[in-house]
């Protein structure tokens, strides 16, 4: 069958060839062709612009398909690299297509919109040109061309298409198309057989930068930097580095009791620079029997929210801001019959590669940190979802994971994260970097010993109260599960270095009820977005109210909180509450002014954290856990998550964030017992709980130092 060519994506496809071919052709006359009437100058001011982009994308496809990336000088590769992301880069932005303010000023609101909307599009079209996946390429041009031609026409009638036209054109576009798109994303993270990224990495030369060219992403410097001072180390500190990094994943299935053995593959997300880490990476999963899979996904309206940076590797992201303003597009087109199709969609991926899907272990990730902080602008001209559209697509994405996790078993699967910075961190970087490998190689046996302390505190207590000190104003009230036999049971995770790397935190489920107070900090990162005075009350343990104060209006705070930390939900409860150990972590931080770059894995373990969202436990929670001591973890569900037994379509709010309290704005963490009586585990930022006195030995060093 046709379709049946579509999803292997062949080149040798006569039918897909021939569609090219036209598109080619078509496109090369488009370069001479303009619209006659002074009222369609704007638009053909457009099309043309975009022609000779989508002209420039075909000719870095014949450059890759005649070995250029080979052959070619890195200046060359620099060159062309830098010509197909320019017209989005920061300082070229004011005047893109790209940008929705620009293309509204010169084309008008709804045909600016959805005409930069396809800007947008279209330069998926970059990813798919190095990965030689004709048809994706093929759907994009006739979509291009499909709209030109209208604009044409009509211009020749002395009109000009409508912009209900221009929907109708993208809106199909994204039906017909849904199926396909969803089916090779799936088969990329789970078909270890096939592997476009894996591939470029294991045939390349790390002595030669230029290999960072292969994967049509952004480079820079930093990248490039990257990869140089990975080429510096020995091999043994790359062993070590990955080993790490793999054996988290390992230790994983082990102590949460799943058989690694019944999975056959785990995907990779990083960023590039890593390769050396990755491939040495690769080898050691290879070692126990996993291939590995690593898939880099270009933006796009078929990615529901016009953010692919999650669950994939990349390179350098072109423009934050760019990412920013088309995160919300699939809202001119969004309505039930396309979720329908969606839902429909994730059903055939996980129908067509169900056998390999209960193969796949999961997520292995290596996060990086140190870039310039990025604090968005609200645009006014940006695609916006509506509160039915926010709904519709919050109720999709509860679906679509009930879909999915028929065929990856999330109780079965497992995953680890590790981070390490970038070299646009600072001067210092190496030095930043040699002592981030020193944070994810701490001793966990004494971690776990300590930790250890924490519960058994933690495990005689109804409740905790979280204080702040200082200009801090948190007051919290967090509850406890009840322990029915304390000699087999307990409330928190004693977690070190598997699937959380570094080591450094115990953390719960809290129950819901009577759960209450008031979460502040003064800044945290949160996924890359910078939040100021971030404020949150909480009732029954959900959030009842929010502030922070990024912008000068009140309700560009509150639609940034609501986007960004509830991901457009009403309310989310408190998944988690942690307390985290590594002051170790803290101290480097504030020894380099970073820690307002720490990655939240990193920044997690400096101080207590509370999550919004579901729990970490999410459909793993009928997997019993035992800690180290042998003691089960009975917080695994709060009141709402156990709606999954009953409503598993309203159990899941498919986010989890954490927010931090670092230890300097920290005063007090006291564990309260039914008689009244307490425990001081933090007091004025310090450790005072007997038995973790050797937690405040880094703090000490460094005051002293």
């Amino acid at each position: 069958m046709e379709n049946e060519l579509f999803y292997e994506f062949s080149v040798d496809n006569e039918i897909i060839m021939e569609r090219f071919s036209l598109c080619r052709e078509r496109l090369d006359e488009m370069k001479d062709e303009h619209l006659a009437l002074d009222k369609n100058s704007s638009f053909d001011a457009y099309f043309h612009a975009m022609t000779e982009f989508l002209l420039m994308v075909l000719d870095n496809y014949d450059f890759i398909q005649e070995g250029g990336l080979d052959k070619a000088e890195l200046s060359e590769l620099k060159k062309r690299n830098h010509e197909l992301y320019q017209d989005i880069l920061p300082e070229n932005y004011e005047k893109s297509y790209g940008n929705p303010t620009f293309a509204v000023a010169q084309l008008g609101e709804d045909y600016g919109k959805l005409l930069s909307v396809l800007c947008f599009e279209l330069r998926s079209i970059i990813r798919a040109a190095f990965e030689n996946n004709l048809f994706f390429i093929v759907i994009r041009l006739e979509l291009f061309i499909e709209i030109f031609g209208a604009f044409l026409s009509d211009d020749k009638n002395g009109g000009t298409t409508k912009p209900a036209a221009i929907r109708d054109t993208i809106y199909w576009f994204l039906s017909d198309y849904t199926e396909d798109e969803r089916i090779s994303r799936f088969a990329a993270m789970v078909d270890g057989d096939r592997n476009f990224v894996r591939e470029a990495i294991l045939s390349s030369d790390f002595s030669d930068v230029r290999y960072l060219y292969k994967f049509g992403e952004y480079i820079t410097e930093n990248e490039i930097r990257m990869a140089q001072h990975l080429n510096s180390l020995s091999q043994e500190e790359i062993d070590r580095m990955a080993f790490t990094f793999t054996e988290g994943y390992r230790i994983g299935f082990e102590v949460t009791n799943k058989d690694i053995t019944k999975k056959k593959t785990a995907a990779i997300y990083y960023e590039l620079g890593f390769e050396r880490v990755v491939k040495k990476a690769i080898e050691n999963f290879e070692k126990i029997d996993l291939k590995t899979t690593l898939m880099i996904i270009a933006g796009s309206l078929f990615t529901s929210d016009g953010s692919a940076r999650r669950g994939a590797s990349y390179g350098a992201i072109p423009n934050k801001q760019f990412d920013y303003d088309h995160k919300d597009d699939i809202g001119l087109f969004l309505d039930a019959n396309l979720i329908t199709r969606k839902l429909e969609a994730a059903r055939a991926a996980g129908e067509r590669y169900k056998d390999k899907a209960r193969l796949f272990g999961g997520p292995a990730v290596i996060e990086t940190f140190g870039e310039k902080p990025f604090s968005p602008v609200p645009n006014k001209d940006a695609v916006h979802l509506t509160k039915e559209q926010q709904k519709a697509l919050t109720d999709y994405k509860s679906q679509n994971s009930i879909i999915m996790n028929e065929y990856i078993i999330m109780k079965e699967r497992s995953f680890t994260i590790i981070s390490f910075p970038k070299t646009e961190i600072g001067d210092n970087f190496e030095e930043i970097f040699n002592e981030t490998v020193r944070i994810n190689t701490l001793d966990y046996k004494l971690y776990q010993t300590i930790q250890q302390k924490i519960i058994d505190a933690l495990d005689e207590a109804e409740y905790v109260i979280i204080k702040g000190m200082g200009d801090n104003r948190t007051v919290m009230k967090v509850m406890l599960h009840e322990l029915k036999d304390p000699s087999k049971e307990t409330n928190f995770e004693n977690c070190v270095a598997d699937v959380n790397i570094p080591v450094g935190e115990v953390f719960t489920s809290p129950v819901l009820t009577g759960t209450e107070g008031t979460l502040h900090v003064s800044g945290v990162y949160l996924e890359g977005l910078f939040f100021k005075n971030l404020e949150i009350g909480f009732k029954d343990g959900f959030i009842t109210s929010y502030k922070c104060t990024n912008f000068d209006s009140e309700e560009e705070n509150f639609k940034y909180i609501k986007e960004n930390i509830l991901f457009n939900h009403d309310t989310l409860p408190i998944g988690e509450f942690a307390i985290g150990t590594n002051t170790t972590a803290y101290v480097v931080a504030r020894k380099f002014g970073i820690e307002d770059k720490l990655p939240i894995l990193i920044a997690e373990k400096t101080g207590p954290h509370f999550a919004v969202g579901d729990t970490c436990y999410t459909y793993d929670e009928d997997n019993e856990t035992f800690n180290p001591d042998g003691k089960s973890i009975i917080a695994r569900d709060n009141e709402w998550s156990i709606k999954r037994k009953t409503e598993p379509d309203k159990a899941y709010f498919n986010c989890h964030t954490d927010i931090t309290l670092p230890y300097d704005e920290l005063g007090e963490i006291s564990a309260v017992r039914k008689d009244g009586s307490s425990v001081t585990i933090i007091k004025d930022g310090r450790f005072v709980l007997e038995g973790t006195e050797e937690l405040n030995r880094p703090m000490d060093e460094c005051a002293h130092s």
